[in-house]
């Protein structure tokens, strides 16, 4: 039997991202025709490696997309604004992962462990949520499923790199500084990030939530289909290089023992449950970086209320957070024929 192979764009393939979609597209033997990579002006004519194959980096213009069935856009919201719709036109899929079409009524915002059947009528794009998001729906989907979730609280502790390379290294550069003695003058944060947090992910807004904070609340009850759900989060900022974690409090309708919530989440799609205090087995970001899963644990009882759990979440951010998420969109794609 043939079996075809796809055309595939990567729009900001020299950032982290870029970089972690060549390696998932490795890891998971996508049926690659082949590869096209697009990057900013001054990165053009420059060639990486994929599936040991040079492929030149090239300048993104309007006639990029003609060879192309799905573009995969990781270059922020203005490029993904000016060109998604350019792919589009041309016949590709566009896979956008910088959130600014995330909240619109036509795009699906999709995480395929939680709710595939959004992409049965997608236009031409496809939404990839918040990498906060996304670790949250796939921790909760199955206990959802069980007990339709009333109330969430969420506190996050996101890693630099979801800044870029200049997060990384910014706190690079600040913590060789302080431990010489030295300050670290901020340029990418308000404030100094090295052994430090900032309860500031995204900018303010007038209610005093941040807009990470509303995406990650407005995104869980899109992809859930439930407006319902009251969720409050706090986001923050933290000196970890790769992996963000989560404090999260969910209220259900109706009672989960923590024995019960541990056996739905041993079994559920892409979750890995580490969860054994009394060996301190627990996820934690550097047990994350470069796992496919979500990472749960410490799941407790909520003592504050009697339909309460808690649980502590981890996940790469750059993996399973974007690329893998993207990239697994793009095989439900292909398996549904919607490509």
């Amino acid at each position: 039997m043939l079996i075809r192979k796809y055309h595939i764009a990567i729009v900001g393939a020299t950032g982290l991202v870029g970089q972690e979609f060549i390696k998932v597209l490795e890891k998971r033997d996508f049926p690659l025709a082949s590869v096209h990579l697009f990057a900013s002006n001054k990165s053009a004519g420059k060639k990486l490696f994929i599936n040991h194959r040079e492929a030149e980096l090239k300048e993104l213009t309007r006639n990029s997309f003609d060879p192309v069935d799905i573009a995969l856009f990781a270059a922020g919201s203005e490029v993904s604004q000016h060109f998604i719709p350019r792919a589009v036109k041309r016949g590709a899929v566009a896979i956008d992962c910088s959130g600014v079409f995330g909240m619109d009524d036509v795009v699906p915002l999709v995480v395929p462990e939680v709710n595939p059947q959004d992409l049965e009528n997608h236009q031409g794009l496809i939404a990839s949520p918040n990498c906060t998001t996304i670790q949250l729906v796939v921790a909760l989907n199955q206990l959802h499923r069980v007990s339709p979730i009333k109330r969430i609280v969420v506190d996050t502790y996101q890693a630099v790199s979801g800044t870029g390379s200049t997060g990384v290294d910014e706190l690079n550069t600040q913590t060789k500084l302080v431990l010489e003695g030295k300050s670290g003058a901020p340029h990418v944060y308000p404030h100094q990030i090295a052994f430090n947090v900032l309860p500031e992910v995204d900018v303010f807004w007038d209610d005093g939530y941040t807009k990470e904070e509303w995406k990650l609340s407005e995104e869980t009850r899109k992809i859930f289909h439930d407006d319902t759900i009251a969720i409050s989060a706090t986001c923050v900022r933290v000196p970890v290089i790769v992996g963000n974690s989560e404090a999260i409090h969910v209220e259900f309708s109706k009672p989960i023992s923590p024995e019960d919530a541990r056996t739905i989440l041993a079994s559920a799609p892409g979750v890995k449950l580490l969860d054994d205090p009394s060996v301190s087995l627990y996820p934690y970001p550097w047990s994350a970086v470069g796992s496919d899963d979500v990472l749960v644990g410490r799941i407790r009882r909520d003592v504050s209320h009697p339909n309460g759990l808690v649980m502590w979440v981890v996940a790469d951010n750059l993996r399973k957070g974007v690329a893998l998420n993207a990239i697994q969109i793009a095989e439900q794609l292909i398996s549904k024929g919607l490509v």
